[in-house]
């Protein structure tokens, strides 16, 4: 199978929006999306056998249904194994910045945060399908592929979900073959990674796979610095003809430098003389994770036209962070004034998920079936302390603005030239929380002719929540019982062309994403509702081109206590609406192109109806383009571009993330069959910019230049 299709193939491997399982690295190279009338063909060691209607890998299984990407009637975007090499990525961020219709949001330092179609989250977030919300930095060591989904998932991802979700799918064992990877990186920062992935197999039944990866963090911000290693063995099972077992532990430690940022100017704008001032602890300010993940799934095919697939998934974290941060800013006195605090988190999930896959025909209409159902347990113990200085006897202190500031190790200089020290000794919060979720849900596509196709489902979730106040004494509880709807239409005048419309709906606890408090009126509210409306085109150019295009609008509505009487509630409503297109592929033999547009306009509301103000975080436009040439046979360059325009820091559009247009670069060259040395450059025009905010006075500064070199070998 010619490389240029590896795109379209790794698209289809994850072709349902769903929970897809598994893909090896080199499954893009097996295959391409076909007309329908196509068969489906699958890999049995070396051969190809034709099976049906999709061409995939058989070590490729979703756990939902394998509907090919032009029949999905939603958006989502596809970035594979293969282009987060080309590009040198190593963080979720760096995906987020060439993907339409999300932007990345600072998650305060310690964890991935991403706003989805103007829907800040720091929890939607899957592996394999399995929920990850947990909140920390996610490697991609052992990833084959990541998708971005967007608008609300309810359906298939239960709670949250409110704009979108993210889904890492992990590299798998490949019975029947053995072979190597590896990577040796360096940065001009002095960031320092190694990496390697080992396959191997006795026999054509049993395969394992082990990732690993170390990375010595460094960047372009005072004081950071950190490190992270993962360890991911994996193992496959073929225990018959119809039945194959995955298991997979990870392994995941993370420590790094904590860094908020700079504040913002009475202009509302970030203060650009500040890019090289940290305003923080050098050595208060970090983060440091442990995390055990177990995962096992289990999958059979009862006959030719029904399977399922069983998850089991556990994971324990533990999760410490401790920080400074600027929480005021004086520019007349050039006076910054510092908040903090030091907080942990233990987390433990268990989650168990079974869902059946059958097609069938009623007549002349055909139908493939989805019914599954989850069950989450999850138990978390989270804390709080703030800070006291010996000055102010309060968590906060005012320091003139400096590089570096007065403050190392809980002792410096105040504003005002006092000595002082600061410990972590004033208990803010420490609750204990247990969750319980069962879910049941639905789905079923009817092809009622070649032209016509109806999607219809429904979900069920019942949300069990209790909240112990560890430090004031006294319990809250509360249950919620959710239906979330889901429908779609897909008309396909030609096999590469769908046009579609949909709605689904989406809910969130008012406990919040963490789940870690549910104090005040929270307890007596009902969750916040989320509604999407979308229509949109796919159209398979060629076979190696997509374009896709979709306007949507995403409705939440929040109950709130009213503001004139206690007694009675009030629903709110805020609507964004929006536009996003991408083009992906091969233009031409050697040329590949991924770009993406996506336009968001939006109001908030309250009791008082519109209020003239714009949602944060809410860029009108952004852009994104990637172009690989390979220009010989050998080697080949890349050259991308990503653009972000002017958004609001805060709700009351008083401070501004000002727009950035950001170039970067990279070039390959191949020593030989098996060994690649490669550049990527990063900003290479050296702006100033700054990607991402998480309050007023808590901007990013983006890097400037910066080069990574890697030498790839594989056997």
């Amino acid at each position: 199978m010619i490389h240029s299709l590896s795109r379209a193939a790794l698209l289809l491997s994850c072709a349902t929006i769903a929970f897809p399982a598994a893909a090896e690295d080199n499954a893009g190279q097996l295959g391409q999306l076909l007309p329908e009338d196509a068969p489906l063909m699958e890999t049995q060691g070396d051969d190809i056998v034709v099976t049906g209607e999709v061409l995939q890998s058989n070590v490729v299984a979703s756990v939902k249904t394998p509907t090919p990407i032009i029949d999905v009637p939603q958006s989502l975007t596809i970035t594979t194994e293969e282009e987060i090499e080309e590009r040198g990525w190593t963080a979720l961020g760096q995906i987020v910045d060439y993907t339409p219709g999300v932007i990345t949001s600072q998650g305060e330092g310690h964890r991935d945060s991403i706003v989805f179609r103007g829907v800040r989250s720091t929890a939607d977030f899957f592996i394999d399908g399995v929920r990850d919300d947990v909140q920390y930095y996610r490697g991609l060591y052992n990833i084959a592929q990541v998708e971005i989904l967007r608008g609300p998932n309810a359906l298939l991802f239960g709670r949250g979900g409110t704009g979108g979700v993210l889904n890492r799918v992990t590299k798998k064992p490949v019975t029947g073959q053995t072979f190597g990877n590896g990577q040796v990186a360096l940065d001009t920062f002095g960031e320092f990674g190694i990496r390697g992935d080992l396959n191997g197999s006795a026999n054509d039944t049993v395969g394992f796979r082990l990732n690993a990866s170390y990375e010595s963090l460094d960047n372009h911000r005072d004081f950071y610095d950190g490190e992270r290693i993962g360890i991911n063995p994996t193992a496959r099972f073929a225990l018959g003809e119809d039945t194959t077992l995955d298991l997979s532990y990870e392994y995941a430690n993370h420590d790094r430098f904590i860094d908020r940022g700079i504040p913002t100017g009475a202009d509302g704008r970030p203060v650009e003389a500040f890019e090289d001032i940290t305003f923080g602890d050098p050595e208060l300010n970090y983060l440091d994770l442990e995390a055990h993940l177990l995962r096992a799934n289990l999958q059979h095919n009862f006959s030719d036209s029904w399977k399922g697939v069983f998850t089991a998934f556990y994971g324990d974290y533990d999760k410490l962070y401790s920080n400074f941060y600027a929480s005021n800013y004086t520019p007349a006195t050039q006076v910054v004034q510092l908040d903090g605090y030091v907080d942990t988190t233990h987390r433990e999930n268990l989650i168990l998920s079974g869902n059946i896959v059958g097609e069938f025909e009623s007549g002349s209409i055909a139908h493939t079936l989805l019914i599954g159902g989850e069950y989450i347990d999850t138990s978390s113990f989270n804390d709080r302390f703030n800070p006291v200085f010996s000055t102010s006897l309060g968590d906060r202190e005012t320091f003139d603005v400096m590089r570096p500031l007065s403050l190392r190790g809980g002792a410096g200089i105040n504003a005002a030239g006092n000595p002082f020290t600061v410990d972590f000794t004033d208990p803010n919060d420490a609750t204990q929380g247990d969750l319980e979720v069962f879910s049941l849900y639905v789905q079923d596509e009817i092809k009622i002719t070649e032209w016509l196709r109806l999607v219809v489902g429904g979900r069920f979730d019942s949300f069990d929540l209790t909240v112990t106040d560890v430090l004031n004494g006294g319990t809250r509880s509360r249950k919620d019982e959710e239906f979330s709807p889901r429908g779609g239409i897909i008309f396909k005048p030609q096999d590469n062309i769908s046009i579609y419309a949909s709605y689904s709906e989406s809910f969130l606890p008012r406990s919040g994403e963490q789940f870690a408090s549910l104090g005040g009126n929270s307890a007596a509210l009902d969750p916040d509702r989320f509604t999407n409306l979308e229509a949109g085109v796919k159209w398979d150019i060629v076979e190696t081109l997509a374009l896709t295009a979709a306007i949507f609008e995403i409705e939440q509505s929040t109950p709130e206590v009213s503001d004139t009487d206690a007694s009675q509630l009030v629903v709110v409503d805020s609507t964004i609406q929006g536009f996003e297109m991408q083009l992906q592929g091969e233009v031409m033999p050697g040329w590949e192109v991924a770009a993406g547009f996506s336009y968001l306009d939006g109001e908030q509301v309250d009791q008082t109806g519109p209020t003239g103000l714009r949602p944060r975080e809410l860029p009108e436009t952004t852009f994104s383009i990637w172009n690989q040439v390979a220009v010989t046979d050998r080697f080949g360059i890349g050259l991308g571009l990503t653009h972000q325009g002017d958004s609001f820091i805060d709700n009351g559009n008083n401070a501004v993330l000002p727009a950035y247009t950001r170039v970067d670069a990279s070039a390959y060259y191949d020593v030989s069959e098996n060994l690649r040395v490669q550049v990527n450059v990063e900003n290479v025009t050296d702006t100033l910019y700054f990607p991402n905010a998480h309050s007023t006075h808590q901007v990013t500064v983006g890097a400037p230049i910066n080069a990574r070199f890697a030498v790839s070998a594989k056997f």
